[in-house]
């Protein structure tokens, strides 16, 4: 392992620039291509044996479909009328572990699901699946709410033609928070995780290509690109896990073909007074019978999602079209018709982009019928995967690892050093004027270098940002220590400021300037290049579609 790798030093561009030499000076047992939620997920998994291993990410980590998610980490209850109960069994557990294990980032949601006459399913058969769902959970957490009861448990839902409505418990988290906490952790056992680093291709073995001729040459590292410098160097490995998801098959490195669909979810975003709700209330869209919901998160309320075939550049950020702000908009005023809920009224949005695996290629189903499966490739010295969920991602990373040990040899037990991630620590006087809830939010963010965050948050106050659950010594611990490489990074995924305010949080840029230059080392021109990319991505992405460009 490298010695800067290894180092308790802040994750910065300074300590990233200190690192790249000395990747290539070794060989190292597993490379994760994909900063994602998969690639986190093996990347941990592998820094808990022992492994010595690198993540390497084209962009930042999370700029996929895992800052872009629903945020719902949940067992899958529609899969249960798909047949998929192996799937929903396995959700099930893991979201359990995630609630017990991440406390304060994964955190308990109730559901409502509201039963109107003449819709399927009933109340009889709703309630037939919830007990299986129970099931696979060990407890019975539903209940049923008759009509005159419904206004007490969430205000304003249409009451014409409502006979009930049934409630369950599953799971919500902040996706991109979640991918940088299980960095955190990887990168804590020792393992190396850097942004901004392209593979260009891949290495092969000299000698398996001249035993086995081109179709069984061995993978034995790859050609990589510094995007920040155009820099081009080798590193070899002796087994390769590529997690890109959608991405499979757009960067060319694999031989084969893989049969990825890339559906797009959309959301809106609306301030909470706008649409208050406590829970998550699900319904079935007016207009194809597709499953909506309408749920509180980070302090705010979303309405989600779509469901279609995604046919735009991969290479580009998702963003929402106009017919999809017009259905989700349609959904919502099926059950919240007296809101009035228009365009008008969005903060933001988002976009991302799921990796489904097509089993067959007669598949010809609606986005929302195909499989949340996911497929496992393997070739001589590489991994691959795509599809799954974002609650079965340790699973996934499992799976992967166990497939890499046909490579590299290395023991799939775990060290002592691992079970030190579930230790307690201790608490921390700078925390002892804020609410339990707050105190259980920002551990459950940042427990994996909680004695750095701590001093972070002694230096910088508990002042919040505006209106937001956000504070500002978030902002400057994710600049020290979270590889902050450009503003977007930092508004938009190490925190949601861009997303929870007005127009991109605009209105308290020149504030997140006064704190985080200085720790970012920008100079003046840096800061205003920086400003002016993250305005343009965020109206172009994270808006409505006939946003106007603010300040370009």
């Amino acid at each position: 392992m490298t010695s800067a790798a290894t180092q308790h030093v802040n994750w910065t561009q300074a300590w990233r620039d200190q690192v790249l030499p000395e990747l290539a000076a070794q060989t190292w047992d597993l490379i994760v291509i994909g900063g994602g939620i998969t690639g986190a997920g093996v990347i941990r998994e592998a820094a808990k044996r022992g492994w010595r291993c690198l993540l390497v990410e084209q962009r930042d980590f999370a700029w996929g479909t895992s800052s872009r998610s629903s945020k719902m980490v949940h067992g899958g209850l529609r899969y249960i009328s798909q047949g998929e109960l192996a799937l929903t069994r396995d959700s099930v557990r893991e979201r359990q572990l995630l609630l017990d294990n991440e406390a304060g980032l994964v955190e308990p949601l109730p559901f409502l699901y509201p039963h109107y006459q003449g819709e399927f399913p009933g109340r009889w058969v709703f309630s037939w699946v919830l007990r299986l769902y129970d099931g696979f959970a060990g407890q019975s957490l539903q209940q049923f709410h008759p009509p005159w009861q419904v206004p007490m448990v969430v205000n304003g839902l249409q009451q014409e033609h409502l006979q009930g409505a049934s409630q369950f418990q599953d799971a919500v988290t902040d996706d991109a928070r979640l991918v940088m906490h299980v960095l955190a952790e990887a990168r804590a056992l020792g393992a190396c995780v850097v942004s901004n680093l392209r593979v260009l291709g891949r290495l092969y073995s000299e000698d398996n290509a001249a035993a086995a001729g081109d179709v069984e040459q061995r993978v034995s590292g790859v050609r990589i690109e510094d995007t920040l410098t155009g820099a081009q160097f080798d590193l070899t490995c002796k087994a390769l896990a590529q997690a890109t998801g959608v991405w499979t098959d757009a960067a060319g490195l694999s031989k084969q073909q893989h049969d990825i669909r890339p559906l797009r979810g959309s959301h809106l975003l609306l301030p909470s007074w706008r649409l208050p709700v406590s829970q998550s209330v699900s319904f079935k869209h007016p207009i194809d019978k597709r499953l909506m919901f309408i749920f509180p998160w980070e302090g705010a309320t979303v309405i989600g999602t779509t469901d279609i075939d995604h046919k735009d550049d991969l290479n580009q950020e998702a963003a929402i079209s106009q017919a999809e702000v017009e259905y989700l908009l349609a959904g919502c005023a099926k059950v919240f018709p007296s809101a009035q809920i228009s365009a008008e009224d969005v903060l933001s949005t988002w976009s991302g982009v799921r990796p489904i695996v097509v089993k067959s290629t007669e598949s010809g189903h609606k986005p929302s019928d195909e499989s949340r499966e996911h497929m496992l490739w393997i070739e001589p010295g590489c991994v691959s995967l795509s599809g799954g969920k974002l609650t079965t991602f340790r699973l996934l990373a499992l799976e992967m690892l166990q497939a890499c040990t046909l490579f590299n040899g290395c023991s799939m037990q775990e060290t002592a050093q691992a079970h030190s991630l579930s230790a307690p620590r201790p608490a921390h006087d700078c925390l002892a004027g804020l609410s339990s809830s707050v105190q259980r939010r920002l551990y459950g963010r940042y427990r994996a270098n909680w004695p750095a965050f701590c001093a972070m948050f002694s230096e910088v106050g508990m002042q919040q940002v505006s209106t937001t659950p956000i504070y500002w010594a978030e902002l400057a611990f994710a600049c020290e220590h979270e590889l902050v490489i450009h503003l977007d990074d930092l508004l938009l995924r190490r925190t949601r400021l861009g997303l929870l305010l007005a127009q991109g949080a605009v209105a308290v840029l020149e504030q997140v300037r006064e704190l985080c230059q200085p720790r970012l080392a920008w100079d003046d021109q840096r800061w205003a290049e920086e400003q002016q990319r993250y305005l343009r991505i965020y109206q172009q992405f994270y808006s409505l579609p006939s946003a106007a460009v603010v300040g370009l």
